[in-house]
């Protein structure tokens, strides 16, 4: 019997990265240690339906020795970890870089979870994957927006962090040519954040022209199911291959065609 990937995912109790986790437990045949600050009925629900191929800890992923503690039993527990989906990030604060409210303490508080955190899950997980045997030892997916090039007015803390997950995956592309590292942007996905954005129309955080594109996507049904994109992610983070190391990927794209859901 093939040995089931085991696959940790930060930011599991909603919206995406809950999409990820469902899929890797019941398409992928994956063994998951979901990672979240709040046990949510979903997640409860995944558990009492999966039993022991799912292991939830309730943990912020800013706290870095409750991290590495997590590996370290899931690691006594599985035997080996594969694969890293890195989800858990924050959209706020907002507002223009020179904005009373956007605070330097703001921004690292930021940093602290989009960036700094994957950094610390990085530094605690590589060693393990080195344990593993194959052409390809593991895999690390970085969920990545397209704000990391789109730059959006009034999204300063946002849009700079995940230009720096960006770089991150490059560079660890380079320094670990055994672990696939892809950097993927997941589009306008129906979550939580995509509501945060809404709510910013009429107020002079954002451009009224750019906050109208996400109102409309929303009242025209255009923005992106979490399984879709979820189904990519999940595929990517046991299938991707080692041409897609370094690089950052959209969802939809003729490069992630491979990942789609075929039904």
């Amino acid at each position: 019997m093939a040995r089931k990937p085991v696959v940790v995912v930060t930011g599991a109790s909603k919206g995406l990265g809950l999409a990820v986790t469902k899929l890797l437990l019941e398409k992928f045949g994956s063994i998951v240690v979901a990672i979240a600050r709040t046990r949510t009925p979903e997640l409860q629900t995944l558990s009492l339906a999966h039993g022991s191929a799912l292991l939830f800890v309730e943990l912020d992923v800013t706290d870095a020795v409750g991290f590495e503690g997590v590996i370290s039993t899931a690691k006594k527990t599985f035997g080996h970890i594969d694969s890293l989906v890195l989800n858990a990030a924050v959209f706020e604060p907002t507002g223009k870089i020179t904005s009373e409210q956007l605070s330097v303490e703001a921004w690292k508080q930021h940093f602290d979870v989009n960036f700094f955190s994957q950094v610390n899950a990085l530094r605690t997980v590589i060693p393990w994957m080195h344990m593993n045997e194959g052409d390809i030892k593991a895999r690390v997916i970085f969920v990545s927006s397209g704000s990391a090039t789109g730059n959006t007015y009034g999204w300063a803390p946002y849009n700079t962090s995940k230009a720096a997950v960006n770089s991150l995956c490059r560079t660890l592309a380079q320094e670990e040519p055994d672990i696939v590292s892809v950097a993927l942007r997941p589009g306008r996905v129906d979550t939580a954040m995509q509501a945060q954005i809404r709510q910013l129309a009429g107020t002079d955080i954002m451009r009224a022209e750019d906050v109208s594109k996400y109102v409309s996507d929303y009242d025209e049904g255009r923005l992106v199911d979490p399984m879709e994109s979820g189904h990519v992610l999940a595929s990517m983070a046991v299938n991707a291959g080692r041409e897609l190391s370094g690089k950052f990927v959209s969802w939809d794209s003729e490069e992630a065609r491979d990942f789609w859901d075929s039904k």
